[in-house]
């Protein structure tokens, strides 16, 4: 059990998110980011499964066949695609199962969670090519019908300007993207 260690690493990835969506204008999710990682079925497989170098849910799900921290988490949290799966209706009016689309202000969120993740776990190793190559490693190049194809193409289009451009122009488009209708 690390909980001392798993505090730090939660309270640190918090405090980037909440800066990064500070500097987008989403003072509200900045502020509310991941709460729920604090809460019992989080916190405490958090701090067993704790490693310092990659999220906790994954080892969890080694040793278990699934992450109950994840599973609770991804519920409560809209800044994940996985919370906006639910029963579609496709054009020709049959139902399927897959993403639907996420209001613009979640998919900033997650852009800026990608980030300051990938900044905690990785450390010094940490370029701005890092979020694109963990999204794309993650899902195979696209998570298919799991995420509603604008998402994916929103948060692709900032995770490749962040990676060729740098930091600051993509939380420049970001900004500007927000303000559009």
């Amino acid at each position: 059990m690390h909980p001392v260690e798993h505090f730090k690493t939660v309270h640190e990835h918090r405090k980037l998110v909440r800066e990064y969506c500070f500097r987008l204008g989403l003072y509200r999710q900045g502020m509310m980011h991941d709460l729920s990682k604090y809460s019992p079925v989080e916190f405490w497989r958090g701090a067993k499964y704790y490693q310092g170098n990659r999220s906790p849910n994954n080892k969890e799900r080694e040793e278990t066949g699934h992450s109950m921290a994840w599973l609770h988490h991804k519920g409560r949290n809209k800044h994940h695609f996985e919370y906006w799966i639910d029963y579609i209706i496709n054009d020709d009016g049959s139902v399927g199962f897959g993403g639907n689309r996420m209001p613009k202000c979640y998919i900033a969120e997650m852009f800026c969670d990608r980030i300051a993740a990938c900044r905690i776990y990785l450390g010094d190793k940490y370029t701005d090519a890092s979020a694109y190559d963990y999204y794309i490693k993650g899902t195979g190049t696209r998570v298919g019908p799991l995420i509603h194809p604008d998402t994916a193409a929103e948060l692709e289009k900032m995770l490749l300007m962040l990676k060729d451009e740098g930091e600051e122009a993509a939380f420049e488009y970001v900004r500007k993207w927000l303000k559009e209708k």
